[in-house]
């Protein structure tokens, strides 16, 4: 069964090195998302040079993202394990502070894992 790998990582950074070390692994694709979380957004809205009732938008546009997530969905035949360790090797164990967090879950189904880009699409 595929699954589906989210690493939220911390030091942006890192996060180019985090998608070649995939890539080496065997990952055929990835999804980079800018993202912030919650804790840290919820601290922007205490400041008191915000307006009162600032947006979301406007308190995201203030300041650069401070995380990048990494979505991939890989095959069933992918050494995970390996991939994972090789992830923290690189960041940082996830059970610390200031490294981000991992998970995996299954996907039932999935479409276009085995694609393959074309000369087009590069």
């Amino acid at each position: 069964m595929p699954k589906l790998i989210v690493a939220v990582v911390l030091n942006i950074e890192t996060c180019h090195d985090v998608v070649r070390l995939w890539e080496q692994a065997g990952v055929s694709g990835a999804t980079i998302l800018d993202s912030i979380g919650m804790r840290h957004l919820l601290q922007r809205a205490q400041r008191d040079d915000l307006p009162l009732m600032p947006s979301l938008r406007s308190l995201l546009e203030s300041e650069e993202y401070n995380h990048r997530t990494i979505l991939s969905v890989v095959p069933d035949d992918l050494d995970l394990d390996d991939l994972l360790q090789r992830t923290e090797a690189l960041v940082g164990n996830f059970d610390e502070d200031n490294t981000g967090f991992l998970f995996v879950v299954p996907v039932l189904r999935a479409r276009g894992l085995g694609r393959k880009p074309n000369a087009a699409n590069q």
